[in-house]
């Protein structure tokens, strides 16, 4: 599978890296957003508590649930977002959206406790 590689973005210092919280959690629910052809629910544990984020792939997968019990990057020191009626506390951190490409997880290669700071 090749694609055409977007140029690298612009370069940014340690510091602006550094802001980003992205942290391991895991997905205990994939739940449906109604009346959304795209957003669903996902219940994380991010070991100081449960978050729920909203997630558009409900048509890039044939079951969403799929993904139910497996550990993920998620971005967790954005502001809150409603979408749908629901509030989104996070962002999924995921591999191939930006290039048009299915989405897949950015996983650990083992399983981490969740809470665990990536960076």
């Amino acid at each position: 599978m090749t694609i055409d590689v977007a140029p690298v973005k612009p370069l940014v210092s340690v510091d602006v890296l550094e802001k980003l919280d992205v942290r391991v959690g895991t997905i205990e629910r994939v739940e449906d957003v109604k009346n959304s052809d795209k957003l669903v629910k996902l219940i994380v544990d991010i070991g100081d508590r449960k978050r729920t984020i909203l997630v558009g792939m409900k048509t890039e997968r044939r079951d969403p649930r799929e993904i139910e019990g497996k550990q993920a990057l998620f971005v967790v020191n954005l502001p809150a977002k409603k979408m749908m009626g629901e509030i989104s506390e996070g962002m999924l951190f995921d591999i191939g959206y930006s290039d048009g490409i299915i989405p897949v997880l950015a996983v650990p290669e083992r399983p981490v406790p969740n809470g665990t700071r990536a960076g």
